[in-house]
């Protein structure tokens, strides 16, 4: 059993449901009011048409000191469960209880006013969290320097950019030392720095006894911060103790993504030449792509026509957009001769060094420089740990030796 006091953050069987339209959204909304004012028993625990439970019967606890991510597909319902954290909504079934301050960055620039100034926004959003004014001046420049926003704290945030906005958004909620720490994909619109400063401070936090929950899609901020993991799925959640088990899960939910015909497959420049079918598979038993395995990327084109010595690319990009590498067949000394049809081609990557995380991959075929098609989302994967043990972080693991002489 927890020690009650050491829990900060206490989820007890909550639920919370949206519906789908509009128009009833409303409709119900006045069905509910009027229930409410004749004393009538509500239905919050029941689906109406077009409803569906966005976060159903989640419960969890978090203690002083506690790092816990959050992670889970998009529309999984980890936005919905941390604003109901934050108080912005309330669940329809359970039990919320936070024990003190809470200091959260839910979106990029919520609670900025966007016609106040930086410095104008510290001090609301301070007096929001219950400091007074000399308890703000004394943590002002720490604020602003953390944030390096000295040059724009006194411009209007509509002005700003959304790593300015996280930035600054993420200094006010950490520096008045929260005793629970909300944080949702705050780090993905910052720089590395940025980063590195926002887990080392995270890291502060929980040794003076700040309870956090951190939610993001970059599994090495995960790691980095977060202790334990919470794995949302269609509103529902498992608590994981082990950081590789909640992630190899995750990355096997997350496999069902892969787009695996033409009605998927998102193309940027339309040419003669397009990819109409794609399947990546691991030669391992449970064919998962791992780091350090080998990868296999089965794909099918349909030429239009006949070609002569066309290039295949492949290329990869992390979770927050950047390109990371590619493989191109002319590098090896290879061009191919497509038939009018399907073409199949297969590409063998061997002992790929992508580190665990979210990908997507990219490609087409080229001719002496022209794009003959070429698409910006051929499939989205999800790197898993490599069986071995393995702690690691950056965006690739090399392949290196040790030897002492």
């Amino acid at each position: 059993m927890s020690n009650s006091d050491d829990v900060l953050i206490k989820v007890e069987n909550v639920s919370k449901k949206f519906c789908r339209s509009l128009k009833r959204s409303m409709l119900y909304g006045i069905e509910d009011i009027s229930r409410d004012l004749l004393h009538l028993p509500n239905t919050s625990d029941k689906l109406r048409k077009d409803e569906f439970w966005a976060v159903d019967d989640v419960s969890f606890e978090v203690k002083r000191g506690e790092c816990l991510g959050i992670i889970g597909r998009n529309g999984a319902g980890k936005s919905t469960l941390l604003k109901m954290l934050n108080g912005i909504i309330l669940p329809d079934k359970g039990k919320i209880t936070i024990k003190g301050k809470v200091g959260a960055l839910i979106e990029v620039g919520a609670g900025f006013h966007p016609m106040l100034t930086g410095r104008e926004n510290i001090y609301v959003n301070g007096a929001i969290l219950g400091m007074n004014k000399r308890e703000i001046d004394q943590k002002f420049d720490e604020i602003v320097a953390f944030a390096e926003l000295e040059e724009f704290i006194d411009m209007p945030v509509k002005h700003y950019s959304s790593g300015m906005y996280a930035r600054l958004g993420f200094s006010i909620a950490a520096r008045f030392n929260p005793n629970a720490l909300l944080v949702d994909e705050a780090l993905a619109v910052g720089d590395l720095a940025f980063s590195i400063r926002c887990l080392n401070r995270i890291a502060e936090l929980r040794k003076n006894g700040t309870a956090v929950l951190f939610v993001s899609h970059n599994e090495l901020q995960v790691r980095g911060a977060a202790q334990q993991c919470l794995l949302l799925h269609n509103g529902t959640c498992k608590r994981y103790n082990d950081l590789d088990e909640a992630f190899l899960a995750y990355n096997i939910q997350q496999s069902s993504r892969l787009l695996t015909n033409g009605t998927d497959i998102g193309f940027v420049h339309e040419g003669p030449i397009k990819v109409v079918a794609i399947e990546i598979t691991s030669p391992t038993i449970d064919r998962l792509p791992r780091t350090g395995e080998d990868l296999i990327i089965n794909l099918d084109c349909q030429a239009e026509q006949y070609f002569e010595k066309a290039g295949l690319e492949i290329r990869f990009w992390n979770a927050t957009g950047e390109l990371i590498t590619n493989v191109r067949s002319i590098t090896k000394g290879q061009t191919f001769n497509l038939v009018k049809g399907i073409n199949r081609f297969q590409i063998e990557i061997k002992s790929i060094p992508l580190v665990p995380g979210c990908y997507r991959i990219a490609g087409g075929f080229l001719y002496n420089g022209e794009i003959l098609g070429w698409a910006r989302d051929l499939a989205y994967i999800d790197i898993a740990c490599p069986k071995t043990n393995w702690l690691g972080n950056g965006m690739v693991m090399l392949n290196a030796k040790f030897n002492k002489k």
